[in-house]
């Protein structure tokens, strides 16, 4: 049994969320680059755009490099006592979450490169959307182990065991 994740487990899940994070809040400049796509045809890109692919590419190979840990390594049981409940919930959002890691850049790269509108609106917007919700609803989970259960699970993306 895996009692805390690796070092290179909690590098890979902060920096994965930095990176999602910046994309998140700072999308605009491949918004307003698809914009300009469907209403002019091609242009050469914006820097800002080719940041935003940058990222998206960088967030795919660390996913891919987390669940290879994940599988080999594992990861740490929750707190004894969870309720089976928030066990299940946990474990349905971080499915979620790694579908939508992997969803949204594959979306948003097949829209780009491939000029699949669909995806790019798919990529845009209703993925954007639950992976807003999903960060939202594990930020929280998080903060209700934290602050109101005090079970320590937390702590295992703090410090390496």
């Amino acid at each position: 049994m895996v009692k805390a994740y690796s070092r290179t487990q909690i590098f890979l899940h902060w920096a994965v969320a930095l990176l999602i994070l910046f994309n998140l809040i700072f999308s605009d400049a491949m918004t307003a680059l698809w914009r300009q796509i469907e209403h002019t045809g091609p242009t050469p890109t914006t820097t800002g755009a080719w940041v935003h692919i940058f990222v998206g590419v960088a967030v795919l190979g660390l996913v891919a490099w987390r669940l290879a840990l994940r599988v080999t390594r594992g990861a740490p049981h929750v707190p004894a006592g969870t309720h089976a409940l928030l066990k299940f919930a946990g474990d349905a959002g971080h499915i979620a979450l790694y579908a939508l890691m992997i969803a949204l850049p594959g979306t948003g790269l097949f829209a780009f490169f491939g000029g699949f509108e669909t995806l790019g609106d798919l990529h845009g917007g209703v993925l954007k959307a639950l992976l807003w919700a999903l960060i939202a609803l594990h930020v929280g989970a998080a903060f209700y182990h934290h602050l109101v259960l005090k079970d320590g699970l937390l702590n295992r993306m703090r410090k390496s065991g």
